[in-house]
């Protein structure tokens, strides 16, 4: 039974021995193979290259890109590889082109028809391979001499006979290394055994490495500028003399902001404009008054006092003075000395209390 919406009649007679396309006497690609039995198929070519016409009036070139509905076709084979021709028709002009591939240069060649523009990309210039670069004078002697283009061919060819002897001896040299190869095999993985053995320790190195610093990227190995840039970084700290001042004004410090502006000025003020010098009295003042704060916190919290509670112990405030005792003060004010003994007998006293419970 024929299938739905297939867009052909099959005869009931021809069902299931042949294809719709057979049956109508058509092919699957339509008018592209209509020389299909020539071996000719119509496909869609796209200049490799810029090609001159040779059919047109005037010299005119075909830009590389321009699409053609080109007739392929097997014209030879490169040991497996086949040779395809690709046969066109310029529209401006109506002559025909056509193009071979080439598989031993990987390339196309224009056969008929056209001539490939020469943009000096395939030319052989002086330096490169074995040419020599000639000055002004060299090339205009050869020109005019033929006996020197004659000397030159002699020099390039007893150059060409020391280079043959050269690759001889290497030649030679390589079948004296690979005459054994089961030892030339032998020395090769006794160097990569200890090579893999470095690279192994290495990688284990660098997952320690990973694992210690919580670290999700690769590690590269380590080579001479990592170790030159790693000797001239320094990490400097602060002397032992200031690791306590500055762990005191770490501690010292507020643990939440406070705003020591009590007045806010009107929003009808004028702004008011300051020189360079005023500001920069307003800020050290600022500081020695935070500086001031921050130490007298420090004197004031026993939690930040390092050893004993004598006032002894404490630091000097940076900028303040302490005031001297006076000589001249009344002797009445001060309190009485209590012996030692009196003391401790007092204490013991008050550390035992009597509930009327008990």
């Amino acid at each position: 039974m024929q299938g739905f919406n297939m867009g052909r009649y099959v005869p009931p007679e021809l069902e299931g021995t042949m294809s719709a396309n057979k049956a109508v006497g058509k092919h699957a690609l339509g008018k592209r193979a209509n020389k299909i039995k020539e071996g000719i198929l119509t496909v869609r070519f796209e200049m490799p290259y810029a090609v001159w016409c040779n059919h047109c009036p005037k010299p005119t070139i075909i830009g590389q890109g321009v699409r053609f509905n080109a007739e392929k076709k097997k014209v030879g084979n490169y040991f497996s590889t086949p040779i395809w021709s690709f046969r066109m028709k310029h529209s401006a002009c109506g002559g025909w082109i056509e193009i071979h591939t080439d598989p031993k240069n990987t390339a196309y060649v224009v056969t008929e028809g056209g001539k490939a523009r020469d943009t000096g990309e395939d030319r052989v210039r002086e330096g490169e391979e074995g040419v020599p670069i000639l000055s002004a004078e060299e090339r205009e002697r050869r020109r005019q001499d033929a006996f020197a283009v004659l000397e030159d061919k002699k020099q390039d060819k007893a150059q060409e006979k020391e280079h043959g002897k050269r690759i001889v001896e290497l030649q030679e040299v390589r079948d004296q290394h690979w005459d054994d190869p089961y030892e030339a095999n032998k020395r090769l993985r006794r160097t990569f055994r200890a090579e893999r053995k470095v690279r192994e320790k290495d990688h284990d190195y660098s997952e320690k490495l990973r694992e210690k610093m919580g670290l999700d990227v690769e590690l590269m190995p380590e080579n001479d500028d990592d170790r030159r840039h790693a000797t001239l970084i320094e990490f400097g700290g602060l002397p032992d003399d200031r690791i306590d001042d500055s762990a005191l004004k770490a501690t010292s410090r507020p643990l939440f902001h406070q705003d020591t502006q009590a007045e806010v000025a009107p929003a009808k003020s004028k702004p008011t404009h300051k020189t360079k010098a005023a500001a920069e009295i307003e800020r050290r003042k600022k500081a020695f008054q935070q500086e001031i704060r921050d130490n007298s916190r420090a004197a004031a919290d026993p939690f930040l006092t390092f050893g004993s509670l004598d006032a002894t112990t404490f630091r000097a405030i940076a900028g303040i003075k302490r005031k001297a005792p006076s000589n001249t003060t009344d002797q009445k004010d001060e309190p009485e000395k209590v012996p030692k003994s009196e003391k401790s007998q007092s204490a013991r006293a008050l550390s035992l209390v009597a509930y009327d419970s008990d």
